[in-house]
């Protein structure tokens, strides 16, 4: 448990400090966050490749429903593997590992986006029986202080 907790806040501090300025990485707010992902909670769950005893990569998958289909989907929200494990299968076999865990609590499909410059990452997507959609991808913040 310590060695994924280590895995996973290294990991947050090397991906998303940089990708993200307004994001404050917090070892507790991680710690409390993280904790909410297991097999047995209904709406998600984190999953870790080890190699000799060493996290290497990891997932995240959380379950929700769309309307456009009327099912339940797998959002796979995080894929990452350490750069020098990269090309090695390790992001294949994570994601296929979400897609079955998709299928055994009923999700009808496994999605994610992806940075259209992560062209890496779109080799593995493209070389899956995988569908790429046009859709256009945006976020918005909401206002915390109320209404």
């Amino acid at each position: 448990n310590k060695l994924i907790e280590k895995c996973l806040f290294n990991v947050n501090k090397k991906t998303i400090e940089p990708l993200e300025d307004s994001v404050e990485i917090s070892d507790d707010k991680n710690r409390e966050f993280f904790s909410q992902f297991g097999e047995a909670n209904p709406a998600g769950c984190q999953f870790l490749y080890l190699q000799n005893g060493m996290p290497i990569g990891f997932a995240t998958v959380y379950l929700t429903y769309t309307t456009t289909i009327a099912s339940k989907v797998a959002v796979l929200n995080d894929l990452y593997t350490l750069s020098e494990a990269r090309g090695n299968g390790v992001g294949r076999s994570l994601i296929e590992h979400c897609r079955h865990y998709a299928a055994r609590h009923g999700a009808a499909r496994l999605q994610w986006v992806t940075a259209p410059t992560n062209h890496q990452a779109q080799r593995l997507y493209d070389a899956l029986n995988t569908k790429k959609s046009d859709w256009c991808f945006y976020t918005y913040p909401v206002d915390q202080g109320g209404a």
